[in-house]
């Protein structure tokens, strides 16, 4: 039986995780959230770990979210509902706190749950045809408050209502102008996108993407700069991956940092 999420390590500095259900269109069952969430927790450790990219397995889909199939036995009440949403929560949780910068590389559908995932990620890259949206309206349901959560802070309200109340299913350019995605580029160029983006950051300071991510993250959370995360901001100065860049700008050559 093939693992349902994948892990792979591209090198010491780059891992993927896939969504490996495509006969499903990568539809998110119990196990897999529940997979999906030690994966991430157990990348966040890393050290060494530079980037992570996400994406569903085949060219047609990210993920259209939760399997409906397994409603009538995992969510067919208030009671089951609450249970099964603590390890979804807590596993977009782990997504979206985690240190490392993460890249959703999205071909084809991504709605619903889909959609949450490729949200707790720092950066979004889809193709031409792709599509998003929550139609949760159709299925008489809510988005729990903690998933709106999540789309709160890539959106903004009046977006998140439109998108919820109206349930339509709309095209890359309309979820770019929404700023849902990053960037929208031909279908065939979406994986080198995403991989040129990873590489990108991969070159970077390793310590200095993960502090930019923990300002943002405090940030958000205090709704505003706190002293504390303000302090953390001058300890790059004291880094031997500061003075390899500093060296490396004023000889005019690419710098080769070793997250010290």
């Amino acid at each position: 039986m093939h693992k349902l999420i994948e892990l792979n390590k591209i090198n010491s500095h780059l891992s993927e995780v896939i969504l490996n259900r495509p006969e499903k269109l990568n539809a998110m069952t119990k196990p897999m959230w529940i997979e999906l969430g030690e994966i991430f927790k157990k990348l966040s450790k890393n050290k060494d770990l530079r980037c992570i990219i996400i994406r569903g397995k085949g060219k047609k889909s990210f993920s259209p979210g939760n399997d409906i199939g397994e409603f009538k036995k995992e969510r067919s009440s208030s009671k089951l509902a609450k249970s099964y949403g603590k390890f979804l929560h807590g596993t977009l949780g782990e997504i979206f706190n985690c240190p490392i910068p993460t890249v959703a590389l999205i071909e084809g559908i991504c709605v619903g749950g889909g959609l949450e995932i490729a949200a707790c990620c720092d950066i979004r890259i889809c193709g031409k045809s792709s599509r998003f949206g929550i139609p949760i309206k159709r299925l008489g349901l809510t988005m729990a408050a903690k998933e709106l959560e999540v789309l709160l802070k890539v959106t903004n309200y009046s977006t998140a209502m439109e998108i919820l109340f109206e349930g339509r299913v709309f095209s890359a350019e309309e979820a770019f102008e929404k700023k849902l995605v990053n960037r929208v580029v031909d279908d065939k160029n979406v994986e080198k996108e995403a991989y040129k983006s990873a590489e990108l950051i991969c070159e970077g300071a390793p310590k200095v993407t993960r502090w930019h991510k923990q300002f943002a993250r405090n940030t958000l959370k205090n709704g505003k700069v706190t002293e504390k995360i303000n302090n953390l901001g001058y300890k790059c100065y004291d880094t031997e991956d500061f003075k390899i860049g500093y060296k490396s700008f004023l000889n005019k050559t690419k710098p080769k940092f070793k997250n010290k």
